[in-house]
Parts: C-alpha cells; sequence; structure tokens
C-alpha cells in the first residue's frame, strides 16, 4: 500500500497541490488496505507531498484499520465528536498549508464541502478521480489473484442457478438458491442485486426479479456477481428452458458470436471503441442494432463498474494488467431478451478470460 501512497505524493508534487483528501471508501481501501462502509460517517484519507498522511475513521472501526495494515496516524471520533476538529488540529501538528486540494469531486456532498473549505481555509479544488481512476486501472499480480477467485465463485452461482430451473419454480426462488450457495461457499456480499429473469422479464435489460414462474420455452437471464477480498465479479448467462424458438435461436447465435469476437479481439495496443464496435457491427449487421441501447463493457475491481468504458466513443488504447467485462446483448420485447458477459484481462500477447462457465446455447429440458 505505501506505493500508491507515493503514486499519490508524487502526483502532488508534479500537480503544485497540497493534499488529497480521499473519501470514498473504495479509493480509501485502494490506498490504505482498510475496506469499511462507515455508512453516513466520516471515513477519509488526507495524503500529502511531504508529511504523513492520516487515516479517518469512525473510532470502533480503528483496530479494524490497524489490523488492515495502515500504520499511519488514525483519527478516531465517536458519534458525538466533530471529526473536522481533530482534522484541523492535524494539519497544524503537521505544519501543512492547503492552498490547493485534490478531492473525489464526484463523492462529495455539499456539507462536506463546506467543511473543506473551512477546515483547509477555502483552498482551490481540483479533481482527484483522474489520477485515482488510472492507477485502480491496471491491475497487479495480487489484484489478479484476488479477481480470479471472485470468478470462479461467480460461475459456481450460474452453475448453481442452472442446475436449480424447472417449471413452475421462481425467479425469486432460484435467486435465494444462487445467494444461499455462494453464502455456504463464504461469500457475504454480492458485486450488486442478483438478477434472475425468466420471459418477457429477460427482455428488460435491467429487469427487477419477482414472483415471474419459468414456464416451457422461456429464456432465463442471469447476471450477478461476487465481492471476494474487497474485489468484484460480473458475469451473465442466458439459458433456454423446455424449447427454444427460431427467433430466439437467432437472437442467441448473434449475441455469442459478436461476445465472442469482442474478447478474442482483447489485446494491448487496441482501443475500447475498436472493441465496442467489433460487437455492436456484428449486431447491427444482423439487423437487431436498435436492441442493443447499452456500452459494451465497463472496468472491473474494487467497483462492479469502473473505469473504463467500453464504448464506441471512447479512444482509450488497452494495457496489459486491464481488467474489464464484455457484456453485448438483445432485448426484444415479447420475443427474447439475451446477454452474455465475461470478465477479460488484458495480458501482454492478448486476453485471459476470467469467467469460465460454458456459453454454447443450453436448452434445459
Amino acid at each position: 500500500m505505501n506505493n500508491r501512497i507515493s503514486e499519490i505524493q508524487n502526483w502532488l508534487h508534479s500537480t503544485e497541490t497540497d493534499a488529497a483528501f480521499i473519501t470514498s471508501p473504495e479509493n480509501v481501501f485502494y490506498c490504505s488496505g482498510f475496506l469499511s462502509d462507515p455508512h453516513e460517517r466520516l471515513l477519509a484519507l488526507a495524503v500529502f507531498p511531504n508529511a504523513e498522511p492520516f487515516l479517518v475513521c469512525p473510532k470502533m472501526e480503528v483496530e479494524e484499520a490497524k489490523k488492515a495494515g495502515w500504520q499511519g496516524e488514525i483519527i478516531g471520533y465517536t458519534d458525538i465528536e466533530d471529526p473536522w476538529d481533530e482534522i484541523q488540529r492535524s494539519l497544524k501538528r503537521r505544519s501543512v498549508t492547503v492552498k490547493r486540494a485534490a478531492i473525489e469531486k464526484e463523492h462529495m456532498n455539499v456539507e462536506r464541502y463546506e467543511k473543506i473549505q473551512n477546515v483547509f481555509s477555502a483552498p482551490e479544488l481540483v479533481s482527484a478521480e483522474e489520477k485515482l481512476r488510472h492507477l485502480r486501472m491496471v491491475k497487479t499480480a495480487d489484484e489478479l489473484d484476488i479477481i480470479r477467485e471472485a470468478c470462479r465463485l461467480a460461475d459456481l452461482a450460474v452453475e448453481t442457478g442452472v442446475n436449480e430451473i424447472s417449471e413452475g419454480k421462481t425467479e425469486m426462488e432460484i435467486l435465494a438458491a444462487i445467494e444461499y450457495e455462494l453464502k455456504k461457499s463464504g461469500i457475504n456480499k454480492m458485486s450488486f442485486s442478483t438478477l434472475v429473469l425468466t420471459g418477457a422479464n429477460a427482455a428488460a435489460p435491467h429487469g427487477t426479479p419477482g414472483s415471474n414462474k419459468i414456464k416451457r420455452g422461456d429464456l432465463v437471464l442471469f447476471d450477478l456477481g461476487v465481492v471476494y477480498k474487497g474485489y468484484c465479479s460480473d458475469i451473465t448467462r442466458t439459458v433456454a428452458y423446455g424449447d427454444i424458438s427460431d427467433k430466439q435461436r437467432d437472437i442467441y447465435e448473434t449475441v455469442l458470436k459478436a461476445q465472442e469476437a469482442a474478447v478474442a479481439a482483447s489485446k494491448p495496443g487496441v482501443s475500447c471503441s475498436e472493441i465496442d464496435l467489433t460487437a455492436r457491427n456484428i449486431i447491427s449487421e444482423s439487423g437487431y442494432g436498435e436492441y442493443f441501447p447499452h456500452r459494451l463493457g465497463h472496468g472491473l475491481g474494487i467497483s462492479v463498474h469502473e473505469y473504463p468504458s467500453l464504448t464506441e466513443t471512447n479512444p482509450l488504447i488497452l494495457q496489459p494488467g486491464m481488467v474489464y467485462t464484455i457484456e453485448p446483448g438483445i432485448y426484444v420485447p415479447n420475443v427474447a431478451g439475451v446477454r452474455i458477459e465475461d470478465d477479460v484481462l488484458v495480458t501482454e500477447n492478448g486476453y485471459e478470460l476470467l469467467t469460465r462457465y460454458p456459453k454454447a446455447l443450453q436448452v434445459i429440458k
């Protein structure tokens, strides 16, 4: 973690910025190793170019921060104390004057913005997001080992869901079986709310699971991920139950062709836009372009949706160590909803597929 702090300190030096005040739980975890969900309470990491950093957290979590490996100063506060008073005292002890500060503008609320203006004596505020995004974009070997395990557990989750399919079973019944199996494997948090969607519900890209019952001729869509040691996975598979119409089959095979082509195109030196268009052009040329309404994919790591975004307008060039999803979909109301998603790692010479549950069309009898 010291290397990450050093990276930020070097950036502060080079940009003549006096402090970085990091407040999102994801970025505090990335920089400090301390993973916390403080709810409405303040969690923060203050980094300076020439002074020791400090961590701010609720007093009841101080020991957890130490166990996570944070060896610097910790400002712990109770629910009846104002942490900003102690932050101000810590700045004075360091003889730090902050005229220019980097904050996470997307995460900052107005109340904390006003506190920073007061504590730092109305500094110029700049964005820390771009630097943090680029730091997190390329994963280390240790991070990749964790993500691989998260992906293995996502594969297990889909396998569990597929095995639970039977006529008359509801989406929520299958969802419950999936999450129960994961809890037995030690997972206590999903990357996002698990989706099990059947029939017409599967044609909504972000539908809501409910009491819909599986019936013959349905397509059943699973979209899920787990959080393992602070890192996320994200997988989508679509299977058929009982039988499948020619139109549904054509939609499925089109999505599969597009998805596999985009995965195969993943390698260093290729742009995000090229990867998106590889899949999008196949879907458009097959006559389904208007039914593919979202980006091809997104970065993956501590957050399930992180930098970069795989869109047809993003010129960012892929680098080894980047992890992202590839998830084209076609959603035709009252006909079919199909999405196929994998987590992909860019390697020195190509790619590594991190999610491995089979993608060939399955018709569950």
